[in-house]
C-alpha cells in the first residue's frame, strides 16, 4: 500500500516501484474512478498508464454512486485473480476510507431512526456545509481527519450516528479488523512541508493552464452530484455562480488542497502500522518491501 498526501509523488514512485516487481496497480482514489473527471483529479498520464496496467481508473460514471463498501468488495475480487499469478501487487492512493475500507474491512453500523437524518439534513439545508464541518470537527475530530470535508453525506452519517448512540462514529470505525488472505505492506510517502505545499499551488497552476475551467465547464449541468463537490471542482462552480473572481477561487483551490494533504498525512501518520518514506528513497523503501516478503 502506497499512500500519502495529494501532489506528494506517489503515482510515479508506484509506477517505478510496479515495473520493478513486474506487477500491477490498483487506485484508491476516490475521484480518479470517474471516467468524466480527468484534470482535476491528477489522474495518470495516457502514458503512465501504458506503463503499467491500472486498476479502477475511469471505471464509473459521475452519476453513480461508489462507496468504500463497493470498493472493498471489487477490490477483493480483483485481487483473488491477480494473485494466481504475482506475488506483489501496488495499491496507490491517498483516501484514507477506501484503503481501510480493503485493509481492515467496512463495519455496519446500527440502524439510525429516520427522523434523526431528516433533521440533520434540514439543518445543513439551513445553516450551510461549514457549519457540517464544525459540528463534526467538534464531536468527532479524528473522524474529521479522515473524511472527505466536503462531502455532505459522508458528515452527515457521521452526526446521525453520534446523535443516536452518545459516542465518536470514528469508534465505531474497523472495531473488528477483518482477516485478509494476504499480508498489508504500509507504506506512507510523505515529505517536508513547505515543500509538499509547493508542489501542490505549482500543481494546481498547471491544471488550470491544461483546461480545467473548460473541463469545469463541460459538467456544469451536473454540479450538484456528489462526484464534483469535490477540491477543483466547487471552487470553480462558485466563480462561474459569481460568488468570487477567478484568481480568488484558484487561491481556494491550492488553500483547499493544502487542507486537505494536512487531514491526509494527519489520518496516515495515527496508524502505527505505516512506514514513512521519502518519496525519492526508492532505495528504502525497495528494502522495505524485499525484508517484508521473506
Amino acid at each position: 500500500m502506497i499512500a500519502g498526501p495529494t501532489a506528494v509523488g506517489k503515482t510515479a514512485l508506484a509506477i517505478d516501484l510496479a515495473k520493478h516487481y513486474q506487477s500491477v496497480i490498483l487506485s484508491a482514489d476516490s475521484r480518479q474512478f470517474y471516467r468524466e473527471l480527468n484534470i482535476g483529479t491528477a489522474k495518470p498520464s495516457d502514458k503512465q498508464l501504458k506503463e503499467v496496467p491500472h486498476y479502477f481508473i475511469n471505471t464509473k460514471n459521475i452519476n453513480e454512486l461508489y462507496g468504500a463498501g463497493h470498493f472493498e468488495k471489487d477490490v477483493l475480487i480483483t485481487l483473488e485473480e491477480l494473485f494466481k499469478n504475482r506475488s506483489i501487487i501496488f495499491m496507490v492512493g491517498g483516501s484514507g476510507l477506501y484503503i481501510d475500507a480493503v485493509l481492515n474491512g467496512v463495519d455496519d453500523f446500527v440502524d439510525v431512526p429516520n427522523e434523526i437524518r431528516v433533521q440533520l439534513n434540514k439543518k445543513f439545508e439551513d445553516k450551510g456545509l461549514n457549519w457540517l464541518q464544525e459540528e463534526v470537527k467538534t464531536k468527532d475530530e479524528i473522524y474529521f481527519s479522515m473524511v472527505d470535508t466536503n462531502n455532505p453525506q459522508r458528515l452527515i452519517r457521521a452526526l446521525e450516528v453520534i446523535e443516536h448512540t452518545g459516542l465518536p462514529y470514528s469508534g465505531f470505525l474497523n472495531r473488528n479488523k477483518t482477516d485478509r488472505p494476504f499480508n498489508s505492506i504500509k507504506i506512507l510517502v510523505n515529505q517536508e512541508r513547505t515543500k509538499l505545499y509547493s508542489k501542490i499551488n505549482e500543481r494546481v497552476d498547471l491544471m488550470m493552464n491544461e483546461g480545467l475551467l473548460d473541463e469545469v465547464k463541460n459538467l456544469i449541468a451536473k454540479k450538484d452530484l456528489n462526484a464534483l463537490k469535490t477540491v477543483g471542482y466547487k471552487e470553480l462552480y462558485d466563480y462561474l455562480d459569481g460568488t468570487m473572481d477567478l484568481p480568488m477561487a484558484v487561491d481556494k483551490i491550492k488553500q483547499h488542497t493544502r487542507n486537505y494533504a494536512k487531514r491526509q498525512i494527519t489520518w496516515f501518520k495515527n496508524k502505527d502500522e505505516f512506514k514513512e518514506f521519502e518519496p525519492t528513497d526508492f532505495k528504502g523503501i525497495l528494502a522495505h518491501i524485499d525484508s517484508n516478503c521473506k
